[in-house]
């Protein structure tokens, strides 16, 4: 990291108070994989709906015009209900006027493997406002692998390394901001390829574990540093 002269930031605190305080700048981009409800105990459906489309919006709303935000979602299945999450965000994003660029299939497991609960596939989607993409430089849209992850929750190195190599190359921004950011991986990616990272995480011991990861490639695996 030191080489490439860029910064790792991580606030252990609330996402959303953060995002609220955020001043929108045209140094910084967004990279969010918003919790679903088994993280919400307590919530309905409706309640949690309510919340993921409102802090997409809060995401949405502090990205500058020449940015990108970027969303990382798995959908789920809650009592026989398919919960569509890119639907989700789309009609957020398409109501503030925010143009979708992308959206790219990840699987989680082989093509015609049966799951059950969660599909065998994840959501990326990129939204601006203004940005308008080098076709020259596109990128698969279905992609075989999302990569190792560095915790449970986490998103596959593979999924982290697309969202920042197109934030490098396709936009003027030079900072990854990563709400609910988990133990790091997007900002050990980030500051791997050259940008910049701010994480926002509220748990102190996976917020100091964002701090310190770090990875490297192997081959076409990559070595987790802490």
């Amino acid at each position: 990291m030191d080489e490439l002269k860029v910064s790792r930031e991580v606030f252990c605190q609330d996402a959303i108070s953060w995002l609220n305080e955020f001043k929108m700048s045209d140094d910084y981009s967004f990279l969010g994989s918003l919790p679903d409800i088994s993280e919400f105990p307590g919530y309905s459906l409706d309640e949690w709906k309510e919340w993921f489309q409102a802090t997409a919006e809060l995401i949405l709303s502090k990205t500058s015009p020449v940015g990108v935000s970027i969303f990382f979602q798995s959908d789920i299945k809650y009592e026989n209900t398919w919960i569509d999450k890119a639907y989700l965000i789309q009609k957020v994003a398409e109501k503030l006027n925010h143009k979708l660029l992308w959206h790219k299939i990840f699987c989680r497991f082989p093509a015609g493997t049966i799951t059950f609960g969660r599909p065998a596939y994840s959501h990326m989607l990129c939204f601006s406002k203004n940005v308008i993409p080098d076709l020259s430089k596109s990128t698969a849209d279905v992609v075989p692998d999302l990569g190792e992850k560095t915790w449970m929750r986490g998103m596959g190195l593979e999924a982290s390394l697309v969202a920042s190599t197109f934030v490098l190359k396709q936009t003027q921004t030079k900072t990854l901001v990563n709400p609910f950011c988990g133990e790091g991986s997007v900002l050990a990616v980030a500051n791997f390829i050259g940008l910049n990272a701010v994480g926002i995480e509220r748990s102190p011991k996976r917020a100091q574990k964002a701090r310190l990861l770090q990875v490297a490639p192997d081959g076409k695996s990559w070595d987790l540093k802490e």
